[in-house]
């Protein structure tokens, strides 16, 4: 974890979920979304946001109940918490967690990606991580 700031970490956050298979920008509502087909996969605040607040909604059907435990989590709204959406809502200079964040984007692309493209993701990140030290870098 680290202070960060916001814009800065939803770039990374943005740019980690577009490197997934069949991943793509939009931007419906002033928000970034990232989707998979027509599916959104996950919410970042983008222009409908104030520029020191880092806003990501992503689907948890696995662990959503857990990460609501935490202080700036919520159930995601217009519905959407019913689903397992979930909503972490963060300022500039808070300790961000970008690596929960990622998982939650990799749990999030997993409930609604095809499951071809998802077993194209965990070769991927198989590959990545069997790859020599040397070859990663």
């Amino acid at each position: 974890m680290g202070k960060s700031n916001a814009r800065k970490a939803e770039a990374e956050l943005l740019a980690f979920a577009l490197g997934f298979p069949g991943a793509w920008e939009d931007h419906p509502w002033d928000h970034t979304v990232v989707k998979v087909r027509q599916k959104i996969f996950v919410f970042l605040g983008g222009a409908a946001v104030e520029p020191d607040r880092l806003s990501v909604t992503v689907k948890l059907p696995i662990s959503s109940e857990m990460a609501l435990i935490l202080p700036y989590v919520r159930k995601a709204g217009h519905g959407l918490g019913k689903a397992g959406w979930v909503q972490a809502d963060q300022r500039s200079g808070d300790d961000f967690d970008l690596e929960t964040l990622k998982a939650w984007i990799v749990q999030s692309y997993e409930a609604v990606a095809p499951k071809r493209l998802v077993k194209e993701r965990q070769a991927r990140q198989n590959d990545a991580e069997s790859a020599p030290v040397s070859a990663r870098a």
